[in-house]
């Protein structure tokens, strides 16, 4: 198909790499140009086939990266290299400390998934067609590790969101519409549209109105004083 999205995926793990790579496959959506063990192998396969999308574990063999982050790190090479491919990491870490790490330079066309996700398809190709097209997806629950985390470093009305707002802004961060965002937590529109409207106000975000650079501005403000 014309219109298919072209992937490289990376993980060192034979049986998650080719059932990521058949699930992908399936679906009809996207094209599964090559599958490598690590992230040298990755960056290789990159400038090789130029993809769309790279989907690559979070932790792998990788000689010339940090040990435990060559995912990021590879993510980081990929982005400054080639601006235009989407990263999606995989990873079973729900610790704010390594979405910061992804997410340390900016969000643009990277998303942070946990692992337990990845056999929901339509979460995985939301994430790829959202990375494809410049924008970002964390995972909620990583979302509400950072916010947590913001609120404890900086004075209490710098932060103090509520129960309710962290998981508007788990939402948010996944891309979602104030319609998708009501349809999921069982609200209405406008009693979203509130909440939205307070965490941009709480956050100092009122003037990131687009859902994806929305999302992007709330991970760089989590993130600035990490």
């Amino acid at each position: 198909m014309a219109d298919q999205v072209r992937a490289v995926l990376a993980d060192d793990h034979y049986l998650v790499r080719e059932g990521l790579r058949q699930l992908l496959e399936t679906s009809g959506k996207v094209r599964v140009v090559a599958a490598t063990i690590n992230a040298d192998e990755l960056l290789d396969a990159v400038r090789r086939f130029e993809p769309d999308v790279i989907v690559t574990d979070i932790r792998m063999p990788g000689a010339s990266f940090r040990e435990g982050f060559e995912g990021i790190d590879a993510a980081h090479r990929v982005r400054a290299e080639h601006p235009g491919t989407g990263v999606v990491v995989l990873s079973q870490y729900r610790d704010a400390l390594f979405a910061f790490e992804l997410f340390r330079h900016g969000s643009e066309g990277l998303a942070y998934l946990l692992k337990d996700r990845i056999g929901n398809l339509d979460d995985l190709l939301g994430a790829i067609g959202a990375v494809t097209a410049g924008g970002s997806v964390v995972e909620p629950q990583v979302v509400d590790a950072l916010v947590r985390r913001r609120v404890r470093r900086t004075r209490p009305a710098a932060g103090g969101l509520t129960p309710r707002e962290r998981e508007v802004l788990g939402e948010m961060a996944l891309g979602r519409s104030n319609a998708g965002i009501a349809q999921s937590l069982h609200l209405s529109v406008s009693a979203v549209e509130k909440n939205v409207n307070t965490i941009f106000h709480k956050l100092g975000l009122e003037n990131a109105p687009d859902v994806h650079r929305r999302v992007a501005a709330v991970v760089k403000y989590l993130g600035a004083e990490f």
